[in-house]
């Protein structure tokens, strides 16, 4: 866990992939990020999330009042976050708007579904970075907040995320998750007014990925 930034208004770290925000229902005794931060740093307020499948960029508050501001952010959509992603195939776009509305928590794998009538409106804006033969690296832009937002709008494109099964990816070896990785977090610091932009390099499984698709 990379810590990036801390005072005592605010906690911006790098999440590894694999380590949940909140404990994991199913291994309620394994390690998870809020307890591994208040271990180290005291009380954390959570602003946003993560999977517990992506790495990135997260902001975590250190007392109410930087809580409430950066959450307003959040939910004002004021806070800008940037995704990297590897999806299959080849789009025959370079830059895509999804705007696919979006229910969550269906079924009992409480996967995140399109549902034109019942959804709520989400939009993620896409762009190809660099194409291969076999895949695309991509950025994603959320402009909504929706649960598994990015994979899903991916799935519903016809690209979905390399190692997403989840969501209609095929079987592979390049990565043992789906491929996202929270690259970039814009938000404005609750006590001194100024907007900070925080960046995470892509983990070593996601740097190999892009490299055997070059291949």
């Amino acid at each position: 866990m990379n810590i990036l930034f801390a005072d005592d208004h605010i906690l911006v770290l790098d999440k590894p992939a694999g380590l949940p925000v909140l404990p994991d229902g199913w291994e309620k005794d394994a390690p998870y990020l809020v307890k591994l931060l208040e271990d180290q740093f005291g009380k954390v307020f959570i602003v946003h999330r993560l999977d517990k499948i992506t790495s990135g960029v997260m902001v975590f508050a250190r007392t109410a009042e930087a809580h409430r501001a950066l959450s307003l952010q959040f939910e004002n959509r004021e806070a800008e976050k940037i995704y990297h992603a590897i999806v299959e195939g080849n789009p025959n776009w370079n830059e895509k708007i999804a705007r696919f509305p979006l229910r969550i928590n269906v079924g009992h794998k409480h996967r995140t579904v399109v549902d034109p009538k019942g959804g709520k409106p989400s939009e993620t804006r896409f762009g190809v970075l660099k194409r291969y033969q076999a895949g695309a690296w991509v950025e994603a832009q959320p402009m909504t907040g929706r649960t598994h937002q990015i994979r899903v709008h991916a799935y519903a494109l016809g690209h979905p995320l390399v190692g997403d099964i989840l969501y209609g990816a095929s079987p592979t070896d390049l990565i043992s998750r789906p491929a996202l990785h929270a690259r970039l977090l814009t938000f404005t610091h609750p006590a001194t007014g100024e907007r900070l932009t925080f960046r995470a390099e892509p983990p070593e499984d996601f740097v190999s990925a892009l490299e055997r698709l070059s291949v």
